[in-house]
């Protein structure tokens, strides 16, 4: 029986090198998972995925896929649905794919954050959290050793507290942090 999953974590925490690592070990067996990304996602091009450690497949925008689909009756072929960055879509989209879970049998594993740079639940992570048949927690740990659990957004070396909820960056605006360091705004030892 198939299952939505949502296996969320902090920034820095694999979370898409192991998306691409599930889409292969589909594609070794010669079964076909699709790959969809949200529109909002365009740091590496609008058809790439791209883990920090190299690892790359194309992808689909999830909106557009599940658009198309939505009537779609006959989906033979499709053995598994991924989704990297999950967070940014609209819950909607959460609730569409939980309908492909259920009616048709397929796995969709979902990717992507639990909450923003102010810890507060994403809409669409929200909405997994609801309806998800299995919630992992995919680990990183925070500069003192710590699992960390919060995505810190920085400037100047800062963190940053408000703003728009949806910013795209990396190592360059972003940091996994505990609670207790996110929660003192630490970024690190010497501060």
């Amino acid at each position: 029986m198939a299952k939505l999953y949502f296996r969320y974590g902090a920034m820095g925490s694999s979370k898409t090198a192991n998306a691409l690592m599930v889409r292969y070990n589909y594609e070794e067996k010669g079964q076909h998972a699709v790959l969809l990304k949200p529109r909002f996602e365009k740091r590496d091009g609008e058809s790439l995925i791209r883990s920090r450690i190299g690892l790359e497949a194309k992808a689909l925008f999830a909106e557009d896929f599940l658009e198309e689909n939505r009537d779609r009756k006959d989906w033979r072929g499709i053995a598994a649905i991924i989704v990297d960055e999950c967070h940014f879509l609209d819950p909607a989209y959460i609730d569409l794919l939980a309908s492909i879970v259920d009616n048709y049998d397929i796995p969709v594993l979902c990717y992507g954050l639990r909450t923003d740079f102010t810890g507060v639940l994403f809409a669409a992570s929200k909405r997994l959290m609801e309806l998800a048949d299995r919630i992992e927690e995919v680990p990183t740990v925070c500069w003192c050793g710590r699992r960390a659990h919060f995505n810190a957004r920085f400037v100047d070396g800062k963190i940053v507290r408000s703003g728009e909820q949806f910013m795209l960056g990396a190592n360059d605006s972003y940091t996994s942090l505990c609670r207790k360091h996110f929660m003192e705004g630490r970024l690190r030892p010497d501060q």
